[in-house]
């Protein structure tokens, strides 16, 4: 959570966001009551954009409504936290049942009275590949899709660990998580070179090897 490996690349890319100007709130899954989805799809019928599980999403609901942004930060697990899997399920009241086809694949929307217009991951792993994040980014990339927003970028940061240990690398790469906050709220991207940085090796695939036995 608040002290963690995806918190050490979430704080600086949030701290750049506020420089920039953006008003930000945090959420942790893991603090919160959020009970699975049970796949009943009232949201999507008789109680339209209202979840009828009464936990902690009903706090979160408003200002995801109100958010023009929302950033999804995880490590990865196998693929996911199960926090985080039930906060994305439970994401299903935001969404508008009104179908499209788009490139094969039937597609939804965000209800009108939801106002996030991008998405953006920001994820932590122990493997020292960037490969090690194709699920969690998959997931992130088709919840964008799936509500008819843009996809503005991922921050992964493999074997995140090694960033406690500091060294002139580990501050470049947390310089970058900050410049990606400030220039996704200035301008509406993130530069690839960017997150190209903030995903760059900390030491050599060797070495890291060197360290698992």
């Amino acid at each position: 959570m608040d002290k963690g490996n995806t918190e050490r690349i979430l704080r600086p890319f949030l701290e750049g966001a506020k420089e920039a100007g953006a008003e930000v709130e945090v959420f942790y899954a893991k603090k919160l009551d959020i009970q699975p989805c049970r796949g009943e799809l009232l949201c999507w019928g008789r109680n339209l954009g209202k979840c009828h599980i009464k936990d902690d999403m009903e706090s979160v609901y408003p200002a995801l409504r109100r958010a023009d942004i929302m950033v999804l930060a995880t490590p990865v697990y196998i693929p996911l936290p199960g926090e985080m899997q039930n906060f994305l399920n439970r994401l299903c009241p935001l969404v508008n049942p009104v179908l499209t086809r788009k490139n094969g694949r039937t597609r939804a929307r965000f209800h009108s009275d939801v106002k996030i217009k991008k998405i953006v991951l920001v994820s932590s792993g122990g493997w020292w590949e960037k490969g090690n994040f194709g699920t969690v980014l998959r997931i992130a990339k088709e919840v964008a899709k799936d509500c008819n927003v843009e996809f503005a970028g991922a921050l992964l940061r493999p074997h995140a660990h090694l960033l406690a240990k500091g060294g002139p690398r580990a501050v470049r790469v947390l310089a970058a998580a900050r410049d990606s906050g400030r220039e996704l709220v200035a301008s509406g991207r993130i530069p690839k070179r960017l997150l190209d940085s903030v995903a760059r090796p900390l030491i050599s695939e060797e070495d890291m090897w060197k360290t698992y036995r």
